[in-house]
C-alpha cells in the first residue's frame, strides 16, 4: 500500500482509469460479439447497420489510448471481411 500522500492520490487515479478502461473494453467486446452474433445468424442488413456504429467505437477508444491504432484497424478489416464473406 501506498505511504506517501502523492502515492495514495496516484493510486486512487490508477483506479479510476482501470475502472474507466475496463468499462469501455467491455463495450468493445460486447460491441463485436454484437456482430458476429448477427453474421452467424445471417441477419447481413443488421450487421451492415450495426457496423459504423462498431467502427466509432473503435476509434474512440483508438483516440483515448485503450487500444492501438493497428489493433482496431485489424478489427474492423476482419469483422468487414466477415460481412462481405457471409
Amino acid at each position: 500500500m501506498p505511504i506517501t500522500t502523492s502515492a495514495k492520490k496516484a493510486l486512487r487515479g490508477s483506479q479510476r482509469k482501470r475502472n474507466f478502461n475496463l468499462n469501455k473494453k467491455e463495450l468493445i467486446n460486447k460491441a463485436l460479439k454484437k456482430v458476429k452474433k448477427l453474421i452467424s445468424e445471417k441477419k447481413m442488413k443488421e450487421a451492415r447497420d450495426f457496423m459504423p456504429e462498431v467502427q466509432k467505437i473503435l476509434d474512440k477508444s483508438v483516440k483515448t489510448g485503450l487500444l492501438k491504432q493497428n489493433t482496431a484497424s485489424r478489427k474492423k478489416s476482419r469483422i468487414s471481411a466477415m460481412i462481405k464473406k457471409a
